[in-house]
């Protein structure tokens, strides 16, 4: 079981450098962006896109990796008290009655809408924005696959502290 754990912790690590190369990305499109606009006079549709598709891949990506590092949101004024073994049950609760139904969710319902944006061949509204809509939309049940296996990693860490209590 430690072993899963360890193997489901690397792979979030992963996700966790993913979601840091797409941050660098990011600064570098909008560094590029503000020189052409300001210095240039020139700006791109284009990649002013791509600054919010960068920020939300980053984002989406960045979720699995918090959740691994335990930095998620959590009402804290009774969580802190708890001793560890009571910690460890209230994170297996929400593992199994929040997070990864919520990511199921997700996973079910991204999938459908990214692939309608796939199927009718969805682009940018705007003349000279990008086109190809469902690499964006499918980040959404990429994401929460990456979610789920942090969350199973997450219920696994939690369960060896139950088991060795």
């Amino acid at each position: 079981m430690e072993s899963l754990q360890r193997g489901l912790d690397r792979l979030s690590d992963i996700f966790g450098k993913i979601s840091t190369a797409l941050m660098i990305l990011l600064l570098i499109n909008v560094f590029y962006d503000v020189i052409a606009r300001y210095f240039f006079k020139s700006s791109s549709i284009g990649m002013q896109e791509l600054e919010w598709h960068l920020f939300a891949s980053m984002f989406l990506i960045g979720i699995a990796y918090t959740i691994k590092e335990e930095g998620h949101v959590r009402v804290d004024v009774l969580y802190e008290k708890f001793s560890a073994v009571k910690k460890a049950w209230v994170n297996v609760f929400g593992c199994v009655f929040f997070l990864l139904p919520f990511a199921g969710l997700i996973i079910w319902f991204g999938y459908g809408f990214a692939y309608e944006a796939y199927d009718l061949g969805e682009t940018s509204g705007d003349p000279g924005g990008l086109s190809h809509r469902w690499i964006i939309k499918s980040m959404i049940p990429i994401s929460a696959i990456m979610l789920a296996l942090s969350g199973l990693g997450f219920l696994v860490k939690n369960i060896i502290c139950i088991r060795k209590a």
